[in-house]
């Protein structure tokens, strides 16, 4: 029997010799003097030739060029014309990240430049009208794995049902991020809502982040939870798993109908960047969503968990590739997180149960994505109730100990946020076939979660078996 591991919650988750010879002090000296004559060349010969790069000569030399000669955009690509550095500045400061952009034109080549230095001022403007977002209205929707092709998760098999509750299809995706983004809103982390920080007296505390965006733009967190590509929607027209593409950035594999393997935006990994990358503006200083990970499946498609040691030849292989896979997310602005080892409800099991799956996701997930401070609560539950997380709530000094701040339970409220002293709690939007289809007006007119977001009735996939069945 294939187990279905989709969440269903709707309310509240581092002496002188040389080779061993003894060495003279009249060899010493003659060699001091050549070493000095050698460097004024070198030195010359690197200025002549416009060597710019701070750091170290060659490796053979060991020796650093003085800062005095370095150009201070060392790290920068060259831009053959002043039209060419603004307009990558352009797309950074689309993203609101003003100071980065002014930091490139000012530390180039060009900074002298007209059109530079009246880009710059237009920055300055800009950057001076923004207002800061207010952390405690901040809204968070999430997604499980996209449906990409109806006619197999639409089948009529045992899993056609959970497909329709749980999950969202390519276009109602596409969609939402397009009426989202007319909607004025942006994407934050959740690191740029709060914080972790020392205070005057040296206590850990958490403070609110400075979000400031123009006015009229609304941020947003938006996170995918079992990004694992579970065994049981093999066949069911969904990815099979993550790959770093032929550009550095993370996209999807997926198996067609003849068996072969095509690689692209077949997830809302892929799509989401897709649509970033026309959009800079939908994206704050380079956020992505947050992206969450059970264990006993393994993760990112690859079967790495111990419990395929007898069954994966490749276990090692599948382990060493989802680290690269695991990096290359966070180098491209994603937020990783954990959804249990299990996908368990962390608010009712057994503590035994709870300290077990912790430690499981900690060695089995933690261990292959590296450290992360967020975990998003499977079946939208949570480890206490609407009130403040406590020192003497044991689940929740137990997640703290393994280093975690941020906890996400499901509301559907359209933001629940609390900041705490010592952690960061949210509320998280399921948009999926249940939620969109009970919002619609011929289903039922009274019940309306969706609008600010969206126009339901423009974005719903009536290709899906109606009516949608209830939780």
């Amino acid at each position: 029997m294939r187990r279905r591991k989709v969440a269903r919650g709707l309310s509240f988750k581092r002496r002188r010799r040389i080779f061993g010879i003894p060495v003279s002090t009249t060899v010493l000296a003659a060699a001091a003097v050549f070493a000095v004559l050698a460097g004024i060349v070198l030195l010359i010969f690197h200025l002549l030739s416009g060597a710019s790069s701070k750091g170290t000569l060659p490796a053979e030399t060991g020796q650093e060029i003085s800062q005095e000669y370095s150009d201070p955009a060392e790290n920068t690509p060259a831009y053959a014309t002043a039209e060419e550095l603004t307009a990558a500045a352009d797309r950074i400061a689309a993203g609101y990240d003003y100071d980065q952009a002014i930091e490139l034109l000012q530390e180039s080549a060009f900074a002298d430049d007209s059109l530079v230095l009246d880009t710059v001022k237009r920055y300055e403007e800009e950057k001076a009208s923004l207002v800061r977002a207010d952390p405690s209205r901040i809204t968070h929707v999430f997604f499980h794995s996209l449906i990409m092709d109806n006619s197999k998760a639409f089948d009529g098999d045992a899993d056609q049902n959970g497909y329709n509750q749980m999950m969202t299809t390519r276009s109602e995706f596409l969609n939402i991020l397009q009426q989202m983004y007319d909607r004025g809103y942006v994407l934050v982390r959740l690191h740029d809502i709060a914080y972790e920080t020392t205070d005057e007296n040296g206590n850990v505390i958490f403070k609110e982040g400075d979000i400031m965006l123009p006015e009229g733009k609304k941020p947003f967190v938006m996170s995918q939870d079992d990004v694992c590509y579970y065994e049981y929607m093999e066949g069911d027209g969904f990815a099979s798993r993550i790959v770093i593409g032929d550009d550095g950035k993370p996209t999807c594999e997926m198996v067609m109908d003849d068996g072969t393997v095509s690689v692209g935006s077949y997830d809302l990994i892929p799509l989401l960047e897709d649509f970033i990358q026309e959009h800079p503006d939908f994206s704050y200083k380079g956020a992505r969503a947050v992206i969450a990970f059970t264990g006993y499946n393994g993760i990112l498609g690859y079967r790495t968990d111990e419990a395929y040691r007898d069954s994966n030849p490749n276990l090692e292989e599948d382990r060493e590739m989802a680290k690269k896979v695991a990096q290359c997310l966070r180098d491209n602005g994603w937020e990783l997180a954990s959804h249990s080892w299990g996908h368990k409800n962390m608010g009712e099991m057994a503590m035994d149960n709870f300290r077990t799956d912790t430690d499981k996701w900690e060695s089995q997930v933690e261990s292959l994505i590296g450290p992360t401070d967020i975990i998003l609560f499977p079946y939208g539950s949570d480890i206490g109730d609407w009130r403040g997380y406590s020192p003497d709530n044991e689940r929740f000094a137990y997640l703290y100990e393994k280093g975690f701040r941020y906890f996400c339970n499901v509301d559907s409220a359209q933001y629940w946020v609390q900041i705490g002293e010592n952690y960061f709690r949210q509320g998280r939007r399921n948009l999926d076939g249940f939620r969109m289809y009970y919002d619609l007006p011929e289903t039922d007119p009274q019940t309306d979660h969706l609008s600010d977001l969206f126009d339901v009735t423009q974005v719903f996939d009536y290709s899906r078996p109606l009516p949608v069945p209830m939780m």
